[in-house]
C-alpha cells in the first residue's frame, strides 16, 4: 500500500499538536498545583495573622477561650490553636520554630503553621484535603486545553486536505486530457512548492507533443512516399504478367528488381529514422579512428565502381562520447548522399578534426554543392533539392541530424573552400 501524504502530515502534525498539549497539560496542571499549595500556604499565614489579633483583644479584655474547644473550619477542615490556652495535641512538638511544618500526626499527614509571640497561633489542615484542594483547582485549568486538542486535530486535517486540494484537482485535469493531444498543466493556484513538478510535466508534455508531431509527420510522409514505389511495383508486376514471350519478360525483370531494391532502400532508411528517434542505445567511448578506416573499408566498393577517390584525412586519433551504432548511422548516410552525387571521377573525403573545446568530422566532396538557400532544408525529411539529379529519398542527412541531436551534437552544410563541392559538417564538444 503507498503511503499517504495527506495521511501521512495529517497524523504527523496531529500527533504533534497532541504531544504539545499533552506536555502543555502537564506542565498547566504541575504548575495550577504549586500554585494552589503556596495558594493554601499563604492562606494558613493569613489565618493565624487574623486569629492571632482576635487572640489579644480577647485576651486584653479578660475573657476565657476554652481549652478543648478551638476554631475548626469543617469544609476546610482547618483547625486554629492558641498556645497556650487551648489544648496542646499529642502529635504537637513545643520547640517548634514559627513558620510552615508538614508534620505526621499518626493517622493523617498536616500542614502546619506556627505563629511567634507570647500567644503562639497554629493552624492546622491535614494534607489530604490540601491536595484534594490542589488537584480539584489543577484540574479546572485542564478542561479548556483538552476540550481543545481534539477540535485542534480536526482543524489540522481539514487544512491539510484543503491545502492538498488542488494536487488533486491537477492529477485529475492530467488525467482527463487527450492522449492525442496533451495540453500543459495551469499553475495559477497551486503552491509554490509544486510548481518545480508541474514545470516538469510541462517540459516532458512538450517534448512528448514534439515526438508525437514527429511520428505523424513520418507517418504521413512514409505514405506519401511509399505509394509512388509501390504502385511502380505494382504496374511492372502487372507488366511481367502480360509479357508475350520470355525475352519479354527478361527485358522487364531489371526494371522491377531496381523498383524492388528502390522500395527496399526506401524502407530501410524510414526504418532507420524511426530507429533513430526512439534512441534506446547507450553511451560509451567510441574509438573514431578505427570507425572511420572500417566506413572507408565499406564504401570503398563502390567508390572504385563509380571512379570516385575515397580518401581519409585524420590529423590525429579521435575518440568521442557517444551511440556507436548512432554516430555510424551518421557517417554511414554523409558517405552514402556524398558518394551519390559526387560526379564519376570525383573526390570523397571524410576528416577527423580534433580539438580542445569540440571535435569536428567532415564528409568533404567536389561535387556540384547546393546553394546556400537550400543548405537548411536538405535535413528535413523527404526533402529534396528541386532538379537533382540521383534516386535518393530526401531521408539520408535527415536521418544523420535526428542521430546528431540524440548525441547532443550538431550537423550543418557547408560549401567547399577550394572549388565547387559540398561540406557535410558533423560538431560534438570534446571527450576528456
Amino acid at each position: 500500500m503507498k503511503r499517504s501524504l495527506q495521511r501521512h502530515l495529517s497524523l504527523v502534525l496531529g500527533s504533534a499538536v497532541l504531544l504539545a498539549g499533552l506536555v502543555a497539560a502537564a506542565a498547566s496542571f504541575g504548575l495550577a498545583y504549586l500554585e494552589a499549595k503556596e495558594f493554601q500556604d499563604d492562606m494558613l499565614r493569613q489565618i493565624a495573622l487574623l486569629t492571632r489579633g482576635q487572640s489579644l483583644v480577647t485576651s486584653t479584655s479578660h475573657q476565657s477561650v476554652s481549652n478543648n474547644e478551638g476554631i475548626t473550619d469543617p469544609e476546610s477542615r482547618i483547625t486554629i490553636l492558641h498556645l497556650p490556652s487551648d489544648t496542646v495535641p499529642t502529635w504537637f512538638k513545643h520547640d517548634l520554630p514559627p513558620g510552615l511544618h508538614t508534620l505526621n500526626t499518626g493517622a493523617e499527614q498536616v500542614r502546619i503553621f506556627v505563629g511567634s509571640g507570647q500567644i503562639r497561633t497554629v493552624v492546622v489542615q491535614p494534607t489530604e484535603a490540601r491536595d484534594e484542594i490542589a488537584i480539584n483547582s489543577a484540574l479546572r485549568t485542564l478542561i479548556p486545553l483538552l476540550l481543545l486538542l481534539p477540535m485542534l486535530v480536526w482543524l489540522i486535517v481539514r487544512i491539510v486536505r484543503s491545502q492538498l486540494a488542488p494536487i488533486t484537482s491537477l492529477a485529475k485535469t492530467l488525467d482527463e486530457q487527450s492522449a492525442h493531444h496533451p495540453s500543459q498543466l495551469q499553475s495559477n493556484e497551486l503552491p509554490r512548492e509544486i510548481l518545480p513538478f508541474v514545470y516538469a510535466i510541462n517540459r516532458l508534455l512538450e517534448r512528448i507533443n514534439h515526438l508525437m508531431g514527429q511520428q505523424r509527420r513520418f507517418i504521413a510522409d512514409a505514405a506519401h512516399e511509399l505509394r509512388s514505389p509501390l504502385t511502380a511495383l505494382s504496374i511492372q508486376a502487372q507488366n511481367l504478367m502480360n509479357a508475350e514471350s520470355l525475352e519479354a519478360m527478361r527485358e522487364r525483370v531489371p526494371p522491377l528488381r531496381d523498383g524492388i531494391e528502390r522500395a527496399r532502400q526506401l524502407t530501410e532508411q524510414m526504418l532507420s529514422l524511426a530507429r533513430t528517434q526512439a534512441g534506446t542505445g547507450s553511451d560509451s567511448t567510441v574509438n573514431v579512428s578505427i570507425m572511420a578506416r572500417e566506413l572507408i573499408a565499406e564504401y570503398l566498393p563502390l567508390a572504385e565502381a563509380r571512379r570516385i577517390d575515397l580518401g581519409l584525412d585524420e590529423i590525429a586519433p579521435l575518440s568521442l562520447r557517444a551511440e556507436p551504432d548512432a554516430l555510424r548511422l551518421i557517417f554511414r548516410n554523409a558517405l552514402d548522399n556524398a558518394l551519390k552525387y559526387t560526379p564519376v571521377g570525383g573526390e570523397v573525403t571524410l576528416r577527423l578534426l580534433p580539438n580542445d573545446k569540440d571535435d569536428v568530422i567532415e564528409v568533404v566532396d567536389n561535387g556540384p554543392g547546393i546553394p546556400f538557400t537550400e543548405r537548411e532544408r536538405i535535413f528535413d525529411s523527404f526533402y529534396r533539392i528541386p532538379g537533382a539529379s540521383g534516386d535518393g529519398s530526401g531521408l539520408g542527412l535527415a536521418i544523420a541530424r535526428e542521430a546528431a541531436n540524440r548525441l547532443g551534437g550538431t550537423v550543418s552544410a557547408h560549401a567547399r573552400q577550394e572549388g565547387s563541392g559540398f561540406v557535410f559538417r558533423y560538431r560534438q564538444a570534446s571527450y576528456v
